[in-house]
């Protein structure tokens, strides 16, 4: 996975007249062995090609993501599979980093220059759909079968702003627990029975320290350290925001108990000082750690090094309730001007193909966000993908509201300012609240939420 950044009803938005012919649900039926090329030739015989063809007759479709890690080689089979078994379609997917991708996309749907499907995180989809950047989706997800039941509900849920749809859920990557089993055995730790409470977790930390090893790096950065603090504050009963999602949460006493932990790591001397950005994940790497929280995104890159004793588990319990943060990528259809009918159709088409082949993107380090696909023998086949999706009914999500990543990043000011000393936990988080508390509310001017 590559890693995410920090980014009252209206009328529909980029509502697009149904094709005429042929129904919706009849062309998704319809194109699984014959292509999109014959399928559009049976029903337009002795007329000219369709509007937004290319060559022959094929329809371009551009795909964006930020897949820049180990997850994007995946994507990338998964797209060149597509187009082999669709004649009639040609997806070019492009991939960028996020920042980069949420910077250029406004501008490049305005000249007609954008992606007919992209990618986005649960927390920046409602911002793009208040920004008029997505088409409802809708009648995607009814030709689909889709429901509720299938899926987490908050990611289920967080596809829907202002009373449409516009993500369908791809998948969902938490936060997982990794060892370094070697490290561990030389403490006189068990490998195969890692902590997996506060008491346990702390006291492995201990029989570490003694050992010589800083057993747990607390990241003073948004990754992921932010997702950790997150967790946390969870894990001790407290939440980010309100009820209403009007004002920060992270201030109170829940939230200050969950950024002490991660102080005294420092001061107890389980962490090292001044951990820099992915510092801690090359410390588990290269034994000078023995445990870190990081993504689900992590598995592959731990895989391919050499010799490296690994294992992963789902989040311990240092509070009182099993929380774990997770993020989740969304397949969107974006609104621009020149998208034919037969463009939208087949972008329709290539995002129930890839929803159908979740096993297959849940090898990239993924957790589907299916039930029936998590239930599925493919998919259990993968080991630390189902150790972390064991979590699965305890994922919290950041709140579906538009522009929360502006919100958000304030607490990661927080976390940086405590975890490198510069702050008290109390100090920092209440200063990060009011920023916080003002971005919102600027922001439910901005989008009219």
């Amino acid at each position: 996975m590559s890693q995410p950044v920090p980014a009252p009803a209206r009328p529909r938005p980029g509502a697009q007249p149904r094709p005429t012919g042929l129904s919706r649900r009849g062309f998704l039926a319809g194109l699984g062995a014959v292509g999109l090329g014959a399928t559009v030739a049976a029903c337009s015989s002795g007329s000219p090609s369709p509007s937004g063809t290319g060559r022959g007759g094929v329809v371009d479709l551009t795909f964006w993501n930020g897949f820049t890690g180990g997850d994007g080689p995946v994507m990338q089979d998964l797209v060149d599979r597509f187009n082999a078994e669709h004649e009639g379609v040609a997806v070019k997917m492009t991939t960028m980093e996020w920042a980069d991708f949420h910077a250029k996309l406004p501008a490049a749907l305005t000249s007609g220059q954008g992606p007919h499907i992209a990618i986005q995180h649960l927390d920046s989809l409602p911002t793009s759909a208040a920004r008029g950047l997505l088409l409802p989706l809708d009648d995607l997800a009814e030709d689909l079968a889709l429901t509720a039941d299938d899926f987490i509900r908050p990611v289920w849920d967080a596809g829907i702003y202002a009373g449409e749809r516009y993500g369908i859920p791809l998948d969902v990557h938490p936060l997982g627990f990794f060892c370094n089993t070697a490290v561990m055995a030389d403490a006189g730790l068990d490998p195969a029975d890692p902590p997996m409470d506060r008491a346990s977790y702390e006291a492995a930390l201990d029989a570490l320290l003694a050992h010589g090893v800083a057993g747990h790096w607390m990241s003073p950065h948004t990754f992921t350290g932010g997702q950790t603090l997150q967790s946390l504050i969870w894990q001790f009963g407290g939440d980010l925001l309100d009820a209403d999602g009007a004002t920060a949460a992270w201030a109170q006493d829940e939230g200050v108990e969950a950024l002490s932990w991660m102080v005294d790591a420092v001061h107890r001397g389980w962490s090292a000082r001044d951990v820099g950005q992915d510092a801690d994940i090359i410390a588990l790497q290269n034994g000078q750690a023995a445990f870190n929280w990081n993504g689900i995104w992590s598995i592959n890159t731990l895989d391919e090094i050499s010799g490296l004793e690994w294992d992963v588990r789902r989040l311990p319990r240092i509070g009182s309730v099993d929380a774990a943060w997770a993020g989740s990528h969304n397949f969107v259809l974006t609104k621009q001007k020149g998208t034919t009918d037969d463009q939208l159709e087949a972008a329709r088409t290539f995002v129930n193909w890839v929803s159908q082949q979740s096993a297959a993107w849940a090898v990239g380090g993924q957790v589907p966000a299916r039930r029936s696909a998590r239930e599925s023998a493919e998919f259990r086949a993968l080991a630390p993908q189902v150790a972390i999706a064991e979590q699965a009914d305890d994922l919290r999500f950041p709140p579906s509201i538009p522009g929360i990543g502006d919100a958000i990043g304030e607490l990661y000011t927080a976390l940086n300012e405590a975890v490198l000393l510069v702050k008290e936990p109390r100090e920092a988080l209440a200063d990060a609240a009011a920023r916080a508390d003002q971005v919102l509310a600027d922001n439910r001017d901005r989008y009219g939420a």
